[in-house]
């Protein structure tokens, strides 16, 4: 199954984000697998990021909502909440594993 899952992070806490970037993205390589898509979040294109958007690949909702545990961004207090929603491709093809 898929999954969309939304981060919204707390205002206040930029420089986690600025200085755990590069572990997350580390992270990130390393769930290639599970995590197909990934990117910060915008009000307008040269603002600072308020959060992220994941397509996750998972059996089940727990699944889904466990893959992000040990990522440095989750474990360092960057994010303020987190939602996740079963996702349904419109065609087939448009997302390759």
């Amino acid at each position: 199954m898929l999954f969309a899952i939304r981060f919204t992070d707390h205002p206040s806490e930029y420089n986690v984000r600025k200085h755990y970037l590069n572990p997350h993205l580390d992270w990130l390589k390393q769930k290639r697998g599970v995590v197909l898509a990934a990117g910060s979040l915008r009000e307008k294109h040269t603002d600072q990021p308020v959060g992220a958007l994941w397509v996750v690949k998972a059996e089940h909702e727990e699944e889904a909502l466990s893959i992000f545990s040990d990522d440095p961004f989750w474990v360092h207090g960057l994010r303020a909440s987190v939602e996740v929603l079963s996702w349904s491709l419109a065609f087939e093809d448009m997302l390759k594993d």
